[in-house]
């Protein structure tokens, strides 16, 4: 079976690769690749790479590391899906040392409820206490 690595170093991953696959996503679509870059730079990032260094899926936790964290931009190359490469990622996020003690962790997804109800992820409880400023077509 093939071994797959894991690393939180943002000079291992494949920007461009990245910026390609999150500027063409439901949730950041456009996104300007600077202002991606930025958001890598003070984000815990998690790449999972095979054998020959190729990224094949990406995740970040923006976080305090303290008190709370907001997983997002998750996702793993189209062609590689179904191999299981996500569950390696959740499994790195989840064991992390700075991710350990946490109150709150959160994401929002539109189809991958099942990969997350497995690592604790459950609906909010009362989604009416958030509250959010938002401006889906800000990368337009």
């Amino acid at each position: 079976m093939e071994r797959f690595r894991v690393s939180n170093q943002l000079e291992h991953m494949n920007i461009d690769l990245i910026h390609q696959v999150i500027s063409e996503s439901y949730w950041a679509k456009g996104i300007p690749k600077a202002t991606l870059e930025k958001a890598l730079a003070h984000s815990l990032c998690f790449g999972v790479f095979d054998e020959n260094n190729t990224q094949l899926a990406f995740a970040r936790m923006i976080t305090d590391r303290a008190t709370f964290a907001y997983l997002g931009d998750v996702f793993v190359v189209e062609e590689r899906q179904g191999e299981g490469i996500a569950r390696v990622l959740m499994d790195s996020i989840v064991a992390h040392p700075d991710l350990q003690g946490l109150r709150r962790t959160m994401l929002a997804t539109r189809d991958a409820h099942g990969l997350y109800e497995k690592y604790g992820f459950t609906p909010i409880a009362n989604p009416d206490s958030l509250m959010q400023v938002w401006h889906p077509d800000i990368y337009k």
